[in-house]
């Protein structure tokens, strides 16, 4: 057994835990310890008890001494020097134009370096800053970057319930927090009613978040299939988690009714089905399984989820012929160079075809020259014809 105090080091601090060894505190009293930045001032907020060493963490750090009067005004010093410090760090922020905020300003009590805590969106090169103020306060100068919830513990306030912040009041840690604990408390989704007042979840939503969780497990979900103590079988259409009563739905001479019951007294006949039938998935589940790469895709994998969808056809069904389809707007360089030759080779044998086109002509005027052609004439006694008719013409 390891004998131990828990000590706070700031209004709102993190409880850290010492050996006292021999020295007697009571709660409130200040002492003087050994920590890995050096000497503290620190209130003891826990008396001394026994714990197993399996629940300390090691190497446990041992107290030096009581606070004195003189540790006590030492201390006050520090507050005010911290206020001037603050006022200074505020001016060189804006001479310097850095898009960051000054939370808080702390004096280590062996003077030996100042910590500033500010926020601030992405990262901020305060090098010229660190030098100015190195330069003013001449001692070691860290700048320490916090977030919304460490700013909020730090400056205190009133929570949507009307006392102090719990972060600010009691709480050491944060505790992670998600949306799905305001589902599991049947809390509303607004993003103004579960918000504290640094923007985020409610830290509170941990609290009862494991009765919630309890409870749960003993009621049935919206839409599952009961029976009654009656015998009847309904619907479930509301559940209240905190008084365990189950509102169904049942059907009484073609008309609906909505009754209640404890949740102890019913029994569970089936779940709601989350799809139409067995085989088929809700759009939810659908859009939980594509990866998130997918969610504005390319051609290559649109062309890859396309392929996908055609194996799941069933055999016995046709796949539609898209040959009429026309041609995509996007072509590939290739594609157009062999337009190009197409349209070139078509040229050619139209420019080929002129002369066969002039020997048309020359044969229309001809037969146009030798008149109709009577029936049951030939092409050779017309040519006969014509012989004679330029002989007789010869002779004259």
């Amino acid at each position: 057994m390891v004998k131990i105090i828990g000590v706070r080091f700031r209004n709102n601090g993190k409880v850290y835990y010492f050996n006292p060894k021999e020295i007697l505190v009571k709660t409130g009293e200040h002492v003087i310890v050994e920590t890995s930045k050096g000497i503290e001032y620190g209130k003891v907020v826990m008396d001394p008890r026994e714990v197993t060493e399996d629940k300390v963490v090691k190497p446990l750090k041992e107290v030096i001494r009581k606070a004195t009067p003189e540790d006590d005004e030492k201390e006050a010093v520090h507050q005010s020097k911290e206020k001037e410090a603050y006022k200074i760090c505020l001016q060189k922020i804006q001479e310097h134009e850095l898009e960051m905020k000054l939370i808080e300003v702390e004096y280590a009590f062996d003077e030996n370096k100042i910590l500033f805590y500010f926020t601030a969106d992405g990262r901020i090169d305060f090098r010229f800053l660190v030098k100015d103020l190195a330069a003013i306060f001449k001692t070691r100068i860290e700048l320490r970057q916090i977030g919304v919830r460490d700013e909020t513990k730090i400056l205190g306030g009133i929570g949507i319930c009307g006392r102090e912040l719990c972060c600010r009041s009691y709480l050491s840690d944060f505790a992670p927090v998600s949306i799905r604990m305001a589902k599991e408390q049947n809390l509303s989704l607004n993003q103004t009613k579960i918000s504290g007042v640094c923007g985020r979840l409610l830290c509170c939503l941990k609290n009862e978040q494991e009765t919630y969780e309890e409870l749960n497990r003993k009621l049935p979900s919206v839409g599952d299939r009961v029976v009654l103590p009656d015998g009847m079988e309904g619907q479930v259409h509301s559940v209240n988690v905190l008084r365990q009563l189950v509102k169904v739905t049942i059907e009484v001479n073609d008309e609906k009714e909505l009754v209640e019951y404890p949740a102890e007294e019913i029994q569970l006949l089936s779940r709601k089905k989350k799809g139409k039938s067995t085989g088929e998935k809700t759009a939810d589940q659908d859009r939980e399984q594509i990866p998130e790469q997918m969610a504005d895709p390319d051609e290559d994998l649109y062309r890859e989820i396309v392929e996908s969808e055609v194996e799941l056809i069933p055999p016995q069904e046709k796949t539609p012929d898209r040959s009429h389809k026309k041609p995509d707007k996007k072509r590939s360089k290739g594609n157009k160079e062999k337009e190009n030759k197409e349209k070139e080779g078509k040229e050619a044998e139209g420019s080929r075809q002129i002369p066969q086109s002039q020997e048309d002509t020359k044969k229309q005027t001809k037969n146009k020259k030798s008149g109709p052609k009577k029936p049951g004439e030939t092409e050779a006694k017309r040519s006969n014809h014509r012989g004679k008719g330029n002989a007789g013409k010869r002779e004259n």
